[in-house]
This record gives C-alpha cells, sequence and structure tokens, in this order.
C-alpha cells in the first residue's frame, strides 16, 4: 500500500500530465517555448504577490502569469522583437519575485519549493486545486480544438473559415496560465516549461495524427511522473527535477527508437 503523501504526490503527478500533453502539444506546434519558460519564471514573482496580500499562492501565480501574456502581446503588437520582449520580462520578473520575497515580514519561505517543485508535500486541497486546473484545460481544449488547429496551421486558412487567430491564441494564453498555476507545486517554476515540451516532444515521435500527439504526450507526461516519483523514493533524489529527468529519459529512448526503426 502507498503511504497517503506517496499516493497524492502520483495523482498530483497524473493531473498535471493531463493539462500539460494537450496544451504542450500546442506549445511544440506555435513553437512557443520561450514563451511557456517567461510565463513560469514570472510565477514567482505571483508567490511574491500572494504573500505580501495574504491570498492564496495559485490566484497570485495565475493573476501575475495573465499579466505577464498580456504584457508579452501588447509589446509585440507595438513593433518589440518577441525573443527580446520574452527575455526581458521573464529574467525581471524571476528577480524581482526572489526579491519581493525577502522582504516579506514574518515568513520564512523555501524557495527551493517553488523553484523546483515539493510535489511530497502535495495536499488534499492542492490535488482539488490540480485536478480543477487541470479539468478546465482539458475542457476548454477539447472545446476549440479544431479552431486551435487551424488557427496553428494557418492564419489565412483561419481567416478564410471564420475563425479568429488571435482570439484561439488567446484561449491558449489562458490555458497556459492556469496550467502555471497548478504545476507550481508539482515541478516548481524552473521546471513547468519541461514538463510542457519534453513528453509533447516525444509524442510527436511516435503519432501520426494531432490528437494521438496530444494522448501520447498525456501518457508520456504520467509515465515520467511515475518514473520520477519512483526514482526519487528509491535514490532520495528531489521529486521535481527526477520527474523533469524521467521525461529526458523517455525522449532520448523514443528518438532512438525512431532512428533505429528508420535504418531498419
Amino acid at each position: 500500500m502507498l503511504d497517503d503523501f506517496l499516493l497524492r504526490a502520483v495523482l498530483a503527478g497524473v493531473g498535471l500530465a493531463i493539462a500539460a500533453g494537450p496544451l504542450g502539444s500546442f506549445v511544440v506546434w506555435r513553437r512557443m517555448a520561450y514563451f511557456g519558460d517567461a510565463t513560469a519564471h514570472a510565477a514567482v514573482l505571483g508567490v511574491a504577490l500572494a504573500l505580501i496580500l495574504s491570498v492564496p499562492v495559485t490566484l497570485g501565480t495565475l493573476v501575475i502569469a495573465l499579466t505577464m501574456a498580456g504584457a508579452v502581446s501588447w509589446l509585440s503588437t507595438r513593433g518589440h522583437a518577441m525573443d527580446a520582449t520574452l527575455g526581458v520580462l521573464s529574467h525581471a520578473a524571476l528577480a524581482l519575485g526572489l526579491v519581493a520575497i525577502s522582504f516579506v515580514p514574518g515568513v520564512r519561505v523555501d524557495l527551493s519549493a517553488f523553484l523546483f517543485g515539493d510535489i511530497l508535500a502535495v495536499t488534499l486541497s492542492d490535488l482539488w486545486v490540480i485536478w480543477g486546473g487541470a479539468g478546465l484545460v482539458a475542457a476548454l481544449l477539447a472545446w476549440r480544438w479544431s479552431r486551435l488547429l487551424t488557427a496553428t496551421l494557418s492564419r489565412e486558412l483561419a481567416a478564410a473559415s471564420g475563425i479568429d487567430a488571435d482570439r484561439e491564441g488567446l484561449v491558449l494564453t489562458l490555458a497556459l496560465a492556469v496550467v502555471v498555476a497548478v504545476a507550481l507545486k508539482v515541478v516548481g517554476a524552473l521546471l513547468i516549461a519541461a514538463m510542457l515540451i519534453i513528453p509533447a516532444a516525444a509524442a510527436r515521435g511516435l503519432a501520426r495524427s494531432p490528437e494521438a500527439m496530444a494522448l501520447g504526450a498525456v501518457a508520456i507526461g504520467a509515465a515520467a511522473s511515475l518514473g520520477g516519483l519512483a526514482a526519487s523514493w528509491w535514490a532520495d533524489t528531489p521529486a521535481g527535477p527526477s520527474i523533469v529527468t524521467a521525461a529526458a529519459a523517455i525522449f532520448v529512448l523514443v528518438a532512438l527508437f525512431g532512428k533505429v526503426s528508420r535504418r531498419a
């Protein structure tokens, strides 16, 4: 029998995989990896805001993630280069968050838990948040799936089909902010982007359709969570980085399998 904290950790990892798998596929297709990384780094500023205002950390993280997305969109429409804008906002938000946390009076904060996650400390209320967020993201993507695919494939094709590509991009931005907010406790701000990108990138080497890639990313993310937790338990390694390492190992195996299959 699993201890209660291990069972909660397993459920948290699977919940994150359900949300991050399909969304990560769009991140890979749209080449939004740096955008996801910037949003995740800004989550630390959300933590500081939540501590200062005495509100739930998830709420503070969600607000800052949405603000980051809005700021990037606003600056990009005014001629600023996207990569430079993301670089400035990402590192500025991360640094400002770390500095702000140090000034919060009367609060002792374990920064490593926010930077690298603390999945073994997930509580029952955290599980409700994680699975609620995962369900919301999954339902949103399922509802907009065909429109999101069309807008991702071609803005011109989307316009010809009566689809507002900018609105679909906003849907992805909202979903990304929710995933960042619920994933902070699981893998931390520095590793959230990895769980979005690596399972989806691994699934791309096996899938033959967009739907298969999204489902494959969910399966690989769940397998990485279970494998990383098992490695963390037996080798006494940090749980969050162990999960990402397991995902990277699966990616390498898929890449090698694909190379051998092509040669055969």
